[in-house]
């Protein structure tokens, strides 16, 4: 059976989509500065901070995850005993 090719199959398309999400970032953080931003603490008046709050929350969801992981899986044989 020959298995289907996807568009993330390809390293072009990686890079792409790659360049994609930094210029997108760059932009957001370049709109961060002409946007009056309501905080509700005074350390979200930082500049980027929910960009560095949002990328701390996902390497420690990331991280999370595979204890979890660890913590939940079974053995590949669980029912056959």
């Amino acid at each position: 059976m020959k298995k289907e090719l996807t568009i993330f199959d390809k390293p072009k398309n990686i890079r792409r989509l790659q360049k994609g999400f930094f210029a997108a970032l760059i932009l957001i953080l370049i709109a961060e500065a002409f946007v009056d931003m309501h905080a509700e603490f005074s350390v979200a008046h930082f500049f980027g901070f929910y960009a560095v709050f949002g990328f701390i929350s996902y390497v420690t969801l990331i991280f999370v995850a595979k204890l979890l992981r660890k913590l939940l899986m079974r053995k590949e044989d669980y029912y056959d005993d």
